[in-house]
C-alpha cells in the first residue's frame, strides 16, 4: 500500500486541535446558535472551557477509555462539545439520528454497547426509557433541555449543565487524569463511530480513527482554501458522516465558525441571517429550493415573471462561464451585471447564498438543469463523490473544472481504480478501520491493501479525466433484450420537475421499464390552489386526473431525453403510477438519509409492480403506515395505472 502522510504530533487528535484553536484563534467565533430568536456566540477559548468542564464531569460519572457515548438531538453546540469531551476522556461518540424510531435507536445503542447517552429533551429521554430494557449496558442518560423532566427519577438521569458544574467543582481532583488521557491520545485511536444508512439491511457501525478524519479534513480544506474566516451552517443530521467532517473535523482543523439554526423549520431563515461562506446540501435540498423559487415566480405578477425568465435565460448562457473565469463578451457581461442587480442578487440574498464561496452537493446525482441553475446565479456549486467509509471524500471538482455529468478527480491523497466489472474502488488516508463487530463485512468491503469497494459503477471520462458514476453497481442490470438498465439515470431526470418529489424505476430482467412516482405536495398543492382545485389529502391530490396528466407529460419528456442516450435508451418508462402515499423512512421505505430502499419497496408494493407489468388499468392496495407518534395504521386506495409514449429506438437511429 502507498505510504501514508504523517500528521504533526501536535495536531493528531481533536483535543490537541482544540487546544491549538483556543490559543491561536482564542477570540474568534467558534460556535453560534440561535435560540429564542437571538444568536449566541462562543469563542474558541470559551469552547475549550465548556468542553473541559464537560469532560471532567464525564470522569466523575466513571466514563472510561473506549466507552461508547450515544448522542441524539438537533444540531447544537452542546452536542458537538459532547463529542469533543468524549474524545478528551478517550471514549467514542456515536451520533444517532434524532428522528429514529425507538426500534432503530435500540438497535444502534445495543449493537455498540452504549454506556452513556446524551440527548436533547424530554422526547428523546422518553425514547431512551422506552428501550432501556433492550440496552442493558446503558448506565447514564444526560439531557440538555430541562423542560418537563423535573419529576423524573434522576438516579441515572442528569442535566447537561449539572455535569459541567460537577466537572468545574472537581477540577483539581480530576484534571491530572484528564491531562493524562489527552496526552495518551494517538492517531490510530477511534474518534467516532458512524452508522451507515442501511439501504440493504441493518446499519453497520463504521469505525473512524483520528488519522482518518483529520488527514481527510487537512487535505479537503487545502483543496478549497478553507480557513478560520469561513462560516458553515450545521443543519445536516449529526449521525451523518457529512456533518462530522464539515462541522467537527474541518472546523477543528481550520478554526472556522459553525453556526447552528434554531430548528429545522427555521433553517432557511437562519441560513439567510448567517450567510455562510462554505455550504453543503444534498441534491434534494437544492431541488426543493428551486421548487419554492418557481412556485413564488408563478404567483408573481406578469412583469416580475417576465423579467425573471429573461435574465435567468441569460444567466444560464453566460453565468457558468463567468464563474469559471472564461472569456465572455463585454455586452454579455454588462447584461449579466444588470441581471445581478435586478434578479440574481436579490434571489441569492433570499436563498441565503450571497456569501457562499465554496458550495458542494453529494449523496446522489443532481439533475444537470438544477446544477446549472445555481451555478448560473454565480454560486460556486460543485459536486463531490464519497461515502461514510471514506470520511466523505473520494473525488472532488476543482475550480474551473466543474461539470454537471461528472463528480471530479480523485481528492488529495485518494487513489481510484475501476474494476473490469465497472465497479469503483478507492483507497486513501480516510479509509475506515472496520465495521464494528462485523469482520465478514469488513473483509468484503476492504481488502488487505486497503482498497475499498464502493458498490457503485462508473468510469473515467477520457476527455477530462473526471469520474462519472452510472448507478449503484447492484442496481445496474440488463433488460430482457440485453440493453443496460440504470434506474438512477432516469429517476434523476424525473426529479428535475418541481412536482416530482421521488420516483422508483423498475425493469431489471424485464422487457421494459415502469415507475412509481411521488408528487411534491408543496408544488402540486400550490398548483391546485391557483387552479381552484379542492383536495383534502395527499392521496386525493395524487389521484386527480389533471395531476396524472401533468406527470404523464413529464414521463414522456424524459423518455425523449433518455432515447437520445445510446447506452441507456432502453430505460424509457412504458407505464407508471402515482403512489397513494409518500415514501417514508418511518415506514422503512427510505433510509434516514432519504435513500430509496429498493428491496423493501419491491416487496411491499409487489401487487402494484405486478399490475404495471400485466396491463391492469387499476389496482387496489392497502398499506401499513407509521404515524409520527409511532402508532401503526393503514391506508387503502385504488390506483390508476397509465401508459406513457416511448420513442422507438430504431426510429431514433434512422433519424440520426
Amino acid at each position: 500500500m502507498a505510504k501514508m502522510e504523517v500528521l504533526d504530533v501536535s495536531l493528531d487528535s481533536f483535543p490537541k486541535l482544540l487546544a491549538r484553536n483556543a490559543t491561536k484563534f482564542g477570540n474568534r467565533p467558534a460556535y453560534r446558535e440561535k435560540e429564542y430568536g437571538i444568536w449566541q456566540t462562543w469563542t474558541w477559548a470559551e469552547v475549550r472551557a465548556e468542553v473541559e468542564a464537560l469532560a471532567l464531569g464525564f470522569l466523575g460519572l466513571g466514563m472510561e477509555k473506549g466507552d461508547h457515548v450515544a448522542i441524539a438531538g438537533r444540531n447544537r453546540p452542546h452536542f458537538y462539545w459532547s463529542m469533543l469531551a468524549a474524545q478528551y476522556v478517550g471514549a467514542v461518540p456515536v451520533p444517532v439520528y434524532q428522528d429514529a424510531v425507538a426500534e432503530e435507536m435500540a438497535y444502534v445503542l445495543d449493537h455498540c454497547s452504549a454506556k452513556f447517552a446524551i440527548v436533547e429533551d424530554q422526547e428523546q429521554v422518553d425514547k431512551i426509557l422506552e428501550i432501556e430494557e433492550q440496552v442493558p449496558g446503558l448506565k447514564h442518560v444526560i439531557y440538555v433541555d430541562r423542560r418537563g423532566l423535573r419529576k423524573y427519577d434522576h438516579t441515572t438521569l442528569h442535566a447537561f449543565a449539572t455535569i459541567q458544574e460537577t466537572g468545574r467543582a472537581k477540577h483539581d481532583e480530576y484534571q491530572p487524569e484528564l491531562d493524562s488521557r489527552v496526552a495518551a491520545a494517538a492517531p490510530d485511536d477511534t474518534c467516532v463511530m458512524l452508522y451507515t444508512s442501511g439501504t440493504t439491511g441493518r446499519p453497520k457501525g463504521v469505525v473512524m480513527s483520528n488519522y482518518n478524519m483529520l488527514m481527510t479534513a487537512k487535505n479537503s480544506c487545502e483543496f478549497d482554501n478553507l480557513n478560520e474566516t469561513d462560516t458553515v451552517l450545521a443543519y445536516l443530521p449529526m449521525a451523518w458522516v457529512g456533518d462530522f467532517i464539515f462541522s467537527v473535523a474541518q472546523a477543528m482543523w481550520t478554526g472556522f465558525c459553525v453556526a447552528c439554526p434554531e430548528s429545522p423549520e427555521t433553517m432557511q431563515h437562519d441560513l439567510r441571517e448567517i450567510g455562510p461562506t462554505y455550504f453543503f446540501a444534498p441534491p434534494r435540498f437544492f431541488e426543493g429550493l428551486l421548487t419554492s423559487v418557481m412556485i413564488r415566480m408563478e404567483d408573481a405578477g406578469d412583469f416580475k415573471r417576465k423579467m425573471f425568465h429573461k435574465y435567468m435565460d441569460h444567466a444560464k448562457k453566460v453565468g457558468p462561464e463567468l464563474l469559471d473565469g472564461k472569456l465572455v463578451s463585454g455586452s454579455d457581461r454588462l447584461q449579466y451585471l444588470i441581471g445581478k442587480a435586478l434578479v440574481y442578487g436579490p434571489l441569492l440574498n433570499t436563498l441565503g447564498m450571497s456569501k457562499v464561496r465554496v458550495g458542494y452537493t453529494a449523496g446522489e446525482a443532481i439533475g444537470p438543469e438544477i446544477f446549472e441553475f445555481y451555478r448560473s446565479l454565480g454560486i460556486n456549486l460543485k459536486q463531490l463523490y464519497g461515502q461514510t467509509e471514506a470520511c466523505v471524500y473520494i473525488t472532488q471538482q476543482p475550480d474551473g473544472e466543474v461539470r454537471a455529468d461528472t463528480v471530479g478527480v480523485p481528492s488529495p491523497g485518494v487513489e481510484v481504480q475501476i474494476a473490469d466489472s465497472g465497479e469503483v474502488f478507492y483507497r486513501s488516508p480516510g479509509v475506515f478501520q472496520e465495521y464494528y463487530k462485523n469482520p465478514e463485512s469488513t473483509a468484503d468491503t476492504k481488502d488487505a491493501e486497503g482498497w475499498v469497494a464502493t458498490g457503485d459503477a462508473g468510469f473515467f471520462d477520457t476527455d477530462t479525466g473526471h469520474l462519472r458514476i452510472i448507478d449503484r453497481a447492484k442496481d445496474v442490470g440488463k433488460m430482457a433484450g440485453g440493453a443496460m438498465f440504470a434506474p438512477k439515470f432516469v429517476e434523476n431526470k424525473l426529479k428535475f420537475y418541481p412536482d416530482i418529489l421521488e420516483c422508483v424505476v423498475f425493469g431489471n430482467g424485464r422487457d421494459n421499464c415502469t415507475a412509481f412516482i411521488n408528487i411534491d405536495l408543496t408544488a402540486v398543492g400550490n398548483w391546485a390552489e391557483r387552479n381552484n382545485i379542492a383536495y383534502a389529502s395527499y392521496q386525493e391530490l395524487a389521484g386527480h386526473p389533471k395531476v396524472l396528466d401533468s406527470i404523464q407529460s413529464h414521463v414522456e419528456a424524459v423518455n425523449k431525453s433518455v432515447a437520445m442516450d445510446e447506452m441507456l435508451s432502453g430505460c424509457q418508462i412504458h407505464r407508471f403510477l402515482i403512489l397513494h402515499k409518500e415514501l417514508d423512512a418511518d415506514d422503512g421505505e427510505l433510509t434516514r438519509t432519504r435513500k430509496v430502499r429498493r428491496v423493501v419497496i419491491e416487496d411491499k408494493f409487489k401487487v402494484l409492480i405486478d399490475g404495471l407489468y400485466d396491463g391492469s388499468d387499476n389496482v387496489f392496495i392497502e398499506t401499513e403506515v407509521t404515524y409520527e407518534d409511532g402508532r401503526k395504521g393503514s391506508i387503502s386506495a385504488t390506483l390508476e395505472l397509465r401508459d406513457a409514449a416511448v420513442v422507438p429506438v430504431n426510429v431514433r437511429m434512422a433519424a440520426e
